[in-house]
């Protein structure tokens, strides 16, 4: 079991992974740039390390840095939450060639599922479901429109690096590819640092289905469920739950086995999300495989009682599957996530500033994750998200009025939010009926 170790991260992921660490007896150290050195989570954790300027590069992406934090505090291990270096996989086999142990899947994994196009191409190999896309595309537009072509319009335009939907555009015809796609390789050149792109087919209404992932180093491997993501902006997701609303249980639990499956067969280790969409006909398509914990974790632990972050641990450390989860892990009740970030309610744009009030809602079912305290500053260096709200209930219909009930007890003054926004989704009537898909946050808000 480790000793000490550190968290390679910020603000709510990193409250969260110290709290962890606390409950197991394990030391924590964590790291903040000049800009976060009055935020909350410094205060919690064992010990802690100024790692420079508030720009990432300088600070939470600098992996010198980082490296010489771990021989300085002597951690033996580093857990790398979500963003930054979290599915790195340099930084991962750097970590472990310290002497350390990175948190998370080996580093090849990472390497295999962090480029999309080789990532279908693996995942295809062990009977993975794949909507029709290219491979990487070129600067040949005759190759590229004929690529579009055989897929069949509408087709989205997808950087092979990266995620968070940066850089995804949708076309619907030849004039709108072309646009598209040197509007994509622009946009992920500057975000992911390569401008490889390619084409997958879009589906019309789909469902955003993810299901988590746990595995030993011993080729054992499971899922706990899935989560519905489909409420989303501009290809984010803003809303999660679980279970996933109005779908056949025997067509999930069957879509996870055979993702176990997969997983078992290729040797995957620790932890990781398989993200599919669901088309209206109820057929699934493998996405991409996130090697990390996920934003929404935390709906998954309240439906099954499972720590992730202890899991993560645990697994990497070399547990066994069976000593670190139930051997039949059940689902009780249902939970629902709302992302609240400091931004536009309509245009989405980040709305930076201090954090005047801040009162977050409590109460039976209710858990927040919050990497802030009032009085502190959203900058605009980093994610605008301000904290997550998270209601468990018995059924969706009482996670729902939970929800809108916690919303309504959240103040925050001195930024935007997009509360005004969840607050609409969790009002309407289609949402409320369960028949969720990928469009209707946007189709809610009149865009």
């Amino acid at each position: 079991m480790f000793q000490k170790i550190l968290v390679a991260n910020r603000g709510a992921i990193a409250r969260r992974v110290i709290r962890s660490l606390r409950q197991m007896g394990i030391r924590s150290v964590a790291v903040y740039s000049e800009a976060d050195k009055d935020l909350p989570y410094l205060a919690e954790a064992d010990e802690t390390y100024a790692i420079g300027a508030a720009a990432p590069l300088e600070s939470y992406l600098n992996q010198d840095l980082l490296l010489q934090v771990i021989k300085e505090s002597g951690a033996d291990g580093v857990h790398p939450g979500y963003g930054f270096l979290s599915e790195n996989a340099t930084f991962a086999a750097r970590v472990n060639a310290s002497g350390a142990r990175f948190i998370g899947p080996s580093p090849e994994w990472i390497e295999a599922m962090g480029h999309k196009t080789r990532a279908r191409e693996t995942m295809a190999r062990y009977g993975m479901p794949m909507s029709p896309s290219s491979g990487l595309l070129d600067e040949d537009w005759t190759a590229t429109l004929a690529a579009a072509e055989k897929i069949g319009f509408p087709v989205l335009v997808k950087p092979a690096a990266g995620g968070g939907g940066i850089g995804m555009l949708a076309a619907h015809s030849a004039e709108e590819l072309q646009n598209a796609v040197t509007q994509a390789r622009s946009m992920a050149g500057r975000s992911f640092g390569s401008a490889e792109i390619y084409l997958e087919k879009l589906m019309v209404q789909p469902r955003h289905i993810e299901f988590q992932i746990l595995a030993d180093r011993h080729g054992n491997a499971c899922h706990l469920f899935e989560r519905d993501c489909s409420i989303q902006r501009r290809h984010q997701k803003v809303i999660e739950e679980s279970p996933a609303p109005r779908l056949p249980r025997t067509d999930v639990e069957a879509m996870g086995d055979r993702i176990v499956q997969a997983m078992e067969a290729s040797g995957y280790d620790v932890i990781g999300t398989a993200e599919t969409l669901r088309d209206r006909d109820g057929l699934f398509s493998f996405l991409e495989m996130n090697t990390r914990l996920q934003v929404e974790h935390a709906v998954t632990e309240e439906i099954t009682g499972i720590d992730l972050v202890a899991a993560q641990i645990r697994l990497a450390g070399g547990a066994r599957l069976n000593e670190v989860i139930p051997s039949q892990p059940q689902i009780n009740g249902h939970a629902i996530e709302v992302r609240i970030y400091a931004e536009d309610p309509v245009r989405f744009y980040p709305s930076p500033g201090t954090l005047k009030t801040l009162r977050l809602p409590s109460g039976p079912g209710v858990r927040v994750e919050c990497g802030f305290s009032e009085g502190n500053r959203i900058t605009p260096y980093y994610d605008p998200m301000i904290a997550k709200c998270i209601v468990h209930a018995p059924d969706r219909a009482q996670a729902i009025a939970g929800m809108r009930a916690a919303l309504e007890a959240t103040v925050i003054e001195g930024v935007k939010t997009n509360i005004p926004f969840a607050q609409k989704v969790l009002a309407d009537a289609t949402f409320a009926s369960g028949e969720v898909h990928t469009g209707l946050g946007m189709q809610i808000l009149g865009q």
